[in-house]
């Protein structure tokens, strides 16, 4: 016969939010003190602490230490492929960096600006700088401070120009396979990667269009004079590397795989492997360098592509705003999100252990009794921790992990939650002044969040096109049986 202590308790909601309010009142604190560097192991640790308080709310109600860690096993067990994954992009990032298809999207990229469609040009370059290099941060602190002062000098308001730069920055970051964020998302929600950029496609094209129509004509109300002079940092790309047209057959290749369905990490691996294949064709010197000799051998080339794909790598160039651009970090740049993955396993682990997240799941599915309310609960909660926790990825994490079973319980497949965390989780983060993103954009580019906010449309709308979707049943992926 059981003890009463081995029995658990029914858990009420007042005590499934304890942990959570708690852990986001905790979170917004760490991030107050620590600012950007919460990311790099404070925000970490303070969701282990969530998930010890969790903890002690299970004990009260009476679960067992062994019922909460086998939960976080399982939690643990799920996001093997997605860690798998970040790690491979890290890899993929390397090599395509000394490889120089990275710097050849960038070199083409540039050359498209013209001074009438500025602001429409702008988002284009930076969303392919964005999609190449998986980081709106990157792209903001180099090619996007060269934008804003190409554009003060045309005549353009920096505000209109920060605006297009974020747009482009951010579809990048949301779309690219590099990205921390597009990675985070499908492994809280329990989905597949490229499953999820597929499906994100849906609504970030058409919010992307309407960005820049709305870019385009005001573009041509502006009285702009002058021109664009990129001419020096071409030059600089130029000298660095090999830049040719051949390097696209890496991407292509790795684009038509995905397009086929092909297995994420094989398609990640073969782009990687053939990365470092064309690095050592067309980039003989770089790969040299990175090693420490003068000349390619054998040795020297196997050293210099397998730091590419593993540690921190840089190329330094004649263009100081350019170094920063030009480097990668491999596989193990990856681990901080592999961490904060980790221990976000932990946390949900226990409040799953506990019954906190059923509960909070049940209450959820009340309230919200059609789909489009359980969409419109999820982009208030992302935009909630965006203003109170003031972290993109939080914003990804907490309502990943709390809405992950209210979709399953409606039918609706994982895409579908990882989709909306993107819509309105990603994009908005960097519309809230004191918001770690828009703290560090607003920092970058010298233009106050106040500025740029009416002009960042693409951040703005995403949420309500993901929104009006929902409300008009639109591509709504229905949970498929096993």
């Amino acid at each position: 016969m059981k003890s009463k202590a081995s029995t658990p308790k029914s858990i009420s909601l007042k005590a499934s939010l304890i942990p959570v309010v708690l852990l986001v009142v905790l979170l917004a604190y760490n991030v107050f003190v620590f600012g950007d560097d919460a990311l790099s192991g404070s925000n970490q640790f303070i969701l282990l602490i969530g998930g010890s308080i969790a903890a002690v709310v299970g004990f009260f109600h009476q679960v067992s230490y062994d019922t909460m860690l086998a939960e976080v096993a399982e939690n643990l067990k799920s996001t093997t492929g997605a860690l798998l994954i970040l790690l491979m992009v890290g890899a993929l990032s390397g090599t395509w960096l000394v490889s120089g298809i990275i710097p050849a999207m960038i070199y083409y990229g540039l050359q498209i600006l013209n001074p009438t469609i500025f602001l429409a040009a702008c988002v284009i370059i930076c969303a392919i700088i964005s999609i190449a290099t998986g980081s709106s941060w990157t792209t903001s602190a180099t090619v996007g401070i060269a934008l804003i002062g190409i554009g003060n000098a045309l005549g353009i308001p920096m505000g209109m120009t920060a605006g297009a730069v974020l747009s482009g920055a951010y579809f990048g970051d949301k779309m690219s396979p590099l990205s921390d964020t597009t990675n985070l998302a499908p492994a809280m929600a329990g989905g597949d990667l490229f499953t999820h950029i597929r499906y994100m496609l849906l609504t970030t094209v058409p919010t992307l269009v309407v960005t820049l129509i709305v870019f385009v004509v005001l573009g041509l109300t502006l009285d702009t004079s002058g021109e664009a002079d990129t001419q020096s940092i071409l030059n600089s790309i130029d000298a660095t590397f090999n830049i040719n047209g051949w390097l696209f057959l890496v991407p292509l290749g790795v684009i038509l795989m995905i397009l086929k369905k092909t297995p994420p990490l094989m398609a990640l691996l073969i782009g990687t492997l053939l990365g470092g294949v064309f690095a050592l064709i067309f980039q003989p010197e770089i790969i040299a360098g990175l090693s420490g000799a003068k000349t390619l051998s054998f040795e020297n080339g196997y050293k210099g592509i397998l730091n590419a794909i593993t540690v921190s790598t840089e190329i330094s160039t004649d263009n100081i705003a350019l170094n920063d651009l030009f480097t990668s970090k491999g596989m193990s740049g990856m681990l901080g999100t592999i961490w904060l993955i980790v221990c976000a396993m932990v946390f949900g682990g226990i409040m799953d252990g506990i019954g906190a997240l059923s509960k909070i799941s049940e209450t959820l599915l009340g309230m919200a009794k059609t789909t489009f309310g359980l969409f419109a609960s999820t982009v208030a909660s992302c935009l909630a921790l965006n203003v109170t926790a003031s972290d993109q990825y939080l914003a990804i994490v907490i309502p990943g992990k709390m809405f992950a079973k209210a979709y399953k319980d409606k039918g609706l497949a994982p895409e579908n939650l990882s989709r909306t965390l993107e819509d309105s989780g990603t994009v908005t983060s960097v519309l809230i002044p004191w918001n770690t993103c828009g703290a560090y954009h607003s920092g970058v580019l010298g233009v106050s969040v106040a500025d740029y906010f009416v002009f960042a449309i693409f951040n703005w709308l995403s949420p309500f096109m993901t929104l009006l979707f929902a409300a008009f049943q639109i591509k709504i992926a229905q949970l498929k049986e096993a």
